[in-house]
């Protein structure tokens, strides 16, 4: 028997505007189309897919036989882009399937829980509107919160996937709809039946561990988040400008601190950034490889590294 055997990986991946090439008349995604600004054209399409089942099907194997049995992924525009990530060569063997839902999102990109099906069992699945409104009064149409209650092997999980609205308009001005999506989840987490439920949230929350939504989360005194020692002046799962930061992560409840049977308990959080991730020349070098910087074609992987957590299931 494998020392790995018993090891699983939990990731989460932004996979950097994961458009089809069709237009949607309802949002806006004009510019990832053939004759749109960036030119996205069937074979750009095609390599994107391969690219990102390599890069997803590696993750966390270093601790673990099997490829992650939970990968929350975000920027994806609809089922077609899933199915084609599923059906890529990579990812065509290992038995994968999803949960998504169209969000209201004004680019028309969501999120999407992959998961296992040897391992994870989908229990029940919802949508929760992040209702936040922006200065002259109307609704901010951003991503919905995907809920997945399930289980993994043996255990009951409450998996929570996020991706919560941008720094565009800077990152203070915004902090308040981060904030609303973090009362947001507390909300649900408050009508779970489960005494000591297990959860585990996971997201681009645009705001790194230290940020006031973050810390929210974690007054409720529910969870703790590996990830925040991740976070260096030389490391993180995004850069710009120079600067890293540490929008992905992955935060569980303490109960995945246990040892008793039929339970998970956390081994190890970090950054998946392989060479192969990495911009390998240049004054970017170690960076995410990226798909577009602006409207330039580089044909990279994301502008994020995917970060994950093992866990040992106790048996």
């Amino acid at each position: 028997m494998s020392i790995l055997e018993d090891q699983y990986t939990i990731a989460f991946y932004n996979l950097e505007n994961f458009f089809d090439t069709t237009d949607d008349p309802h949002t806006l995604d004009d510019d990832f189309t053939p004759k749109g600004r960036k030119g996205w054209d069937e074979e750009r399409f095609r390599k994107k897919s391969k690219k990102m089942a390599k890069a997803i099907s590696q993750i966390g194997l270093e601790e673990s036989d099997f490829p992650p049995v939970l990968i929350g992924i975000a920027e994806v525009e609809n089922k077609k882009v899933i199915d084609a990530l599923l059906g890529s060569k990579t990812l065509r063997v290992v038995d994968y399937d999803y949960v998504h839902f169209d969000s209201p999102d004004e680019r028309g990109i969501d999120t999407a829980l992959i998961y296992l099906h040897q391992h994870f069992k989908v229990l029940d699945s919802e949508t929760i509107p992040l209702l936040i409104e922006s200065e002259n009064g109307n609704r901010d149409y951003t991503r919905d919160i995907l809920y997945v209650h399930g289980v993994l092997h043996q255990e009951e999980v409450h998996v929570f996937v996020n991706h919560w609205p941008s720094r565009r308009d800077g990152a203070d001005e915004t902090s308040y709809k981060r904030i609303k999506a973090a009362e947001t989840i507390i909300r649900k987490l408050n009508t779970l039946d489960s005494e000591n439920p297990n959860c585990i949230i996971m997201g681009d929350f645009n705001d790194d561990p230290n940020s006031e939504s973050i810390q929210k989360l974690m007054g409720t005194g529910l969870f703790i988040n590996p990830m925040e020692k991740l976070l260096s002046p030389d490391s993180g799962s995004a850069n710009y400008k120079g600067e890293w930061s540490l929008f992905d992560q992955i935060l569980i409840s303490h109960s995945f601190l246990n040892y008793e049977q039929g339970t998970h308990s956390f081994k190890k959080a970090n950054v998946f950034s392989p060479q192969f991730l990495e911009e390998w020349k240049g004054k970017y070098k170690g960076n995410p490889f990226r798909t577009f910087v602006g409207k330039k074609y580089l044909g990279g992987y994301s502008d994020h590294f995917p970060v994950y957590v093992t866990l040992k299931e106790n048996r």
